[in-house]
């Protein structure tokens, strides 16, 4: 599959976005008029460097507002592209996006549009360029695909056919299995967009929201699909309008847009042998990755930090047992059931506690790491002696280190042999086993940039095979908190997303946003008595939580009681209960420990605003 993208994807200049689709990997680009007219490079010199760095220039891109007109302004209209043509013949770009009228079309007739287009078909075949005619889904009066190509039919030109933009199409609901009715050679040129279903006006929605595909929710590998079956086999090309896109760094950007179609070149090519039959043959070819099973399980979680004295006390008191030092690094092993917390204080200087690092259970670490390595993602390498294992990583969007770790069936891991248990425990942990109240992790929460945020969902999606759930938003003292979980099929992993207030992102107004692991066990209250005795120090839950919780439950009132009294938390569905609490925050870390009674499936969402104005209170003001 040949790959392509807009210019106006990409913050910077011309010549930066030229370099970072290079360096991204893709074939080639399309030229967004407004870049060019704003570079003091020349059209030939724009063509050289293309040349140098190994990309074609495919489209140049837009031309407005041309059919439908009278004659005096259709004549200003063929001089206005004319002097386009010869541009384009500048710059070695043989085919040019025009768009159906949005603005000065005056005449409701195809037949009168398609007299005027042939003129301009016939004016640009003199320059050898052809003509790609786009539906624009807000066009005045072609506002549809198969619209714009029954007018391409009656141009019936060689070089005059049509162009195909998947939000366009998707974002008006129309059926796009028309595509295989349009001759694969009428079909110039692909545009791809995702975005997220929203309720406003589709011009807005196109010009802001639009996102890469993976990252929204459009059925591109359908889409893709009909194109495919349909003959089509030039550039797949990405058009995204988007506010985020445009300020963030052009090299990570292109980056997680070469992803998203790999990405969705697999997802096709798995879409057609599901539809079709494994044998099918389509002229355009598409290529899969490393296939891979779901990961199983979290085999490890890392916290990391100059001085993890107080994250260490934490583990202490909910329960965990200290397993050992590593032999060669400053860093120490805990351990609960399946739960193993791994606190590292190798090149940590002045770093407060975060999450630094997750591992997951995979069936084939290295088939895990390859894919992720072929879907952009930049591999970590650890130093390790040559008596320890050797494990597979690569780096997420937000820096988290992933780590691809072979599942064991029997509960036990390679690497902890490195640990000693003889060196370095704290006083208060020397000889004191881990107790079995505690089982595994039940999810992991991480916070994540704004600017990057679809970048990440895309991340997981690809590389981990992670389903998204439906995101839902949480109110804070400062802001709406958005979260987007991430999962497999089994629940066995859960993985949160959230995105913090912008205020939360400035330290100086205001404290960074935490993350945390969430701890799942056989007793919340057992838990929590026994923390309690070791001087846990429990997020404070205000008595205005409980009255409601009352109200909206009717709960017996000693186990009412029994939540107050260790500051624990309640929900309950059609499917069962859920009881959780939470610690306080160490530096950007804190844990949760939750129960899941029956058939919950959530995570205790109504009491997120409580636990976001505990949090708020305690590290703005020092109460609680």
């Amino acid at each position: 599959m040949r790959t392509s993208i807009a210019t106006v994807c990409l913050s910077g200049t011309l010549e930066e976005k030229m370099q970072a689709c290079a360096d991204a990997g893709f074939d080639g680009i399309e030229i967004f008029e407004q870049d060019l007219l704003v570079s003091p490079s020349s059209p030939a010199r724009i063509r050289a460097l293309a040349d140098e760095l190994g990309l074609s220039l495919d489209l140049y891109q837009p031309f407005r507002d041309f059919e439908g007109v009278g004659e005096d302004l259709l004549e200003a209209n063929l001089y206005r592209a004319e002097a386009k043509f010869r541009l384009m013949n500048q710059l070695g770009i043989d085919t040019m996006l025009l768009c159906t009228n949005v603005a000065t079309a005056t005449i409701d007739d195809d037949e009168a549009a398609a007299a005027q287009l042939r003129r301009l078909g016939q004016l640009a075949a003199k320059h050898g360029v052809r003509i790609a005619y786009e539906a624009l889904a807000w066009g005045r009066f072609v506002n549809d695909f198969e619209h714009a190509w029954r007018i391409a039919e009656l141009v019936d030109l060689p070089n005059f056919g049509t162009c195909l933009d998947s939000f366009h199409i998707l974002s008006r609901n129309w059926d796009p299995s028309g595509i295989e009715k349009i001759p694969a050679e009428k079909i110039f040129f692909v545009q791809l967009a995702d975005a997220p279903r929203m309720s406003m006006d589709v011009l807005s929605w196109s010009r802001h929201h639009r996102v890469f595909p993976g990252e929204g929710d459009f059925d591109l590998a359908g889409f893709m699909g009909h194109l495919v079956r349909a003959g089509y086999d030039g550039p797949v090309s990405l058009e995204i309008f988007n506010d985020v896109f445009r300020q963030t760094d052009e090299v990570r950007t292109a980056v997680d847009a070469m992803r998203s179609l790999i990405w969705l070149e697999e997802q096709t090519l798995l879409h057609l042998q599901e539809a079709d039959g494994q044998g099918s043959r389509y002229a355009m070819e598409l290529a899969t990755l490393p296939k891979v099973d779901d990961p199983t399980g979290f085999n490890f979680t890392e916290v990391k930090a100059e001085d993890t004295a107080q994250v260490q006390e934490l583990l202490y008191q909910l329960g965990f047992g200290y397993a050992g030092r590593h032999r060669t690094k400053p860093v120490q092993l805990w351990t609960q059931g399946q739960a193993r917390i791994i606190i590292n204080e190798q090149q940590a200087r002045k770093m407060e506690p975060t999450i630094a690092a997750l591992g997951f259970d995979v069936e084939d670490p290295v088939a895990a790491a390859s894919r992720a390595v072929q879907l952009k993602a930049t591999p970590v390498l650890r130093p390790s002696q040559a008596d320890e294992e050797v494990l597979q990583a690569v780096s997420a969007p937000d820096s988290t280190e992933i780590f691809l770790c072979e599942a064991s069936g029997d509960g036990t891991v390679a690497w902890m042999k490195e640990f000693d248990p003889r060196t370095g425990a704290p006083y208060y942990a020397a000889g004191v086993p881990a107790a079995g109240l505690i089982t595994h992790v039940d999810h992991v929460n991480l916070a994540q940039p704004w600017q990057h945020y679809d970048e990440a969902v895309l991340f997981y999606e690809s590389t981990l095979s992670l389903d998204r759930q439906a995101s839902t938003e949480v109110p804070s003292p400062i802001g709406l908190v958005r979260s987007q979980v991430m999962r497999t099929e089994d629940r066995r992993i859960r993985l949160a997303l959230n995105i913090a207030p912008l205020a939360l992102e400035h330290p100086a107004s205001a404290p960074g946003y935490p993350q945390h692991v969430a701890f799942a066990c056989t007793d919340l209250v057992a838990v929590a008595r026994r923390a309690l005795e070791r001087g846990l120090d429990f997020l404070p839950v205000p008595a205005n939580y409980y009255a409601d919780l009352q109200a909206r439950f009717r709960l017996e009132e000693g186990f009412l009681e029994t939540l107050q009294q260790y500051n624990l938390l309640y929900d309950r569905d059609e499917d069962g209960e859920f009881l959780h609490f939470y610690t306080a925050t160490v530096g950007n870390v804190f844990f949760e420990v939750v129960e899941r009674r029956a058939g919950y499936d959530g995570y205790g969402a109504p009491n997120t605003p409580v636990r976001l104005a505990a949090q708020y209170a305690r590290t703005r003001h020092g109460r609680g």
